[in-house]
């Protein structure tokens, strides 16, 4: 039997980051992985860095996290492709200015400066290839985007140059609470250790479950296409205020377009099938945003599959019910950003038992009436 300090329930980038830090305070994590690092959510999200447009329970969070990507080459030995480009959050009319001007007035009040409101000659400014009817919007403007794929790598390669092992093709078949800790079954042998780390992506209620903390996760498809290269006309990333759009052209002059459009999620063969219906309605939005898309081709599509909680915001912090347990799941399509520090506050509770940000609205407890 393999013994470890802590074993890691999934090798995306948040499992990763957890052993990252773990490694970082001395204790070393054994990390199981299904697939491969990076294979779902982790590496094939659209790859925002963002703070901008925040629930507002995520902002503390996403500002620490913001800093950390700043530093990210301290962190991983690797740049991860971040680029802090911007983003902007668009308004098409002015009732979403309206909305926009007062969430960054009730961010000021709670002493968050990051999100700043700007008119109709302020966005053209920063996105000169705007449709005319846009009327304002807000901008972030050290937040930016990073390649999601290298950077799940570069979380892993780095964890493992500190002590820790990451097992991929590895699929943990069960948990058990034992005397002192937990053992968990795998296809490859049983590990034991005094701490387990549910980081499991769309697959996390299966473990919560075994835990004793049965949730109501979801699991969802979100999905993305790139374009042949086009002639360079935005440079931060843009998404849509009352749209469900996120944008960005890479240096190559291809562009990304995303932004939640669903396709549909298999866990039992870890495949998704993507829904061309949602995809024309996806570029639509593009193009009403953008006129020059309508130039654009399309050559690929593709979705991940992610775990999605039912208020949107994820599952950070311990079992209700069991010592020893932790969660972080459930990132519903927007965990990519958080990951640097998401992994440095399960490290904390793992090895003090407490968190140095807020994470009270995480708890998983929350469903706890909702899973019966």
């Amino acid at each position: 039997m393999t013994v470890a300090d802590a074993v890691i329930i999934g090798g995306g980038i948040q499992g990763c980051s957890a052993a990252l830090h773990l490694a970082r305070l001395g204790a070393k994590a054994v990390v199981l992985e299904m697939a491969h690092a990076g294979r779902h959510a982790s590496g094939v999200n659209a790859g925002g860095v963002r703070t901008l447009g925040r629930h507002m329970a995520e902002v503390p969070l996403a500002v620490a996290a913001l800093e950390a990507w700043h530093r990210i080459g301290d962190l991983v030995d690797d740049d991860c492709g971040f680029e802090s480009v911007g983003q902007v959050m668009v308004a098409e009319t002015d009732a979403e200015l309206t909305r926009m001007r007062s969430r960054a007035e009730d961010l000021s009040h709670a002493g968050f400066l990051h999100e700043e409101p700007i008119d109709s000659a302020d966005l053209r400014r920063l996105v000169p290839a705007v449709a005319d009817h846009c009327v304002g919007g807000l901008v972030a403007r050290r937040d930016g985007a990073a390649n999601p794929f290298r950077a799940t790598l570069a979380f892993k390669r780095k964890a493992e140059s500190l002590g820790a092992r990451v097992r991929e093709g590895v699929r943990a078949l069960g948990i058990e609470r034992v005397p002192g800790g937990w053992e968990v079954d795998t296809d490859d042998g049983r590990i034991a250790a005094p701490a387990v780390i549910n980081a499991a992506g769309a697959w996390a209620d299966r473990f919560a479950a075994q835990m004793g903390d049965p949730v109501p996760l979801q699991a969802i498809a979100p999905m993305l296409m790139v374009t042949a290269p086009m002639p360079r006309f935005v440079e931060p990333v843009v998404i849509g205020g009352g749209r469900t759009l996120s944008f960005k052209q890479f240096r190559n002059g291809t562009v990304l377009v995303g932004g939640g459009h669903r396709g549909r999620a298999d866990r039992a063969s870890q495949r998704t099938v993507l829904d061309w219906r949602e995809l024309s309605v996806n570029a639509e939005s593009a193009c009403a945003l953008f006129p020059i898309m309508r130039t654009a081709r399309v050559v690929r599509a593709w979705a991940g599959i992610e775990g999605r909680m039912p208020d949107d915001i994820p599952v950070i912090g311990p079992s209700g019910r069991q010592d020893g347990a932790f969660h972080a799941f459930g990132f519903s399509a927007h965990g990519f950003q958080l990951a640097p520090i998401v992994g440095a506050v399960i490290a904390d509770l793992v090895t003090s038992g407490r968190s140095r940000l807020p994470i009270e609205p995480f708890r998983i407890g929350r469903f706890r009436a909702a899973a019966g």
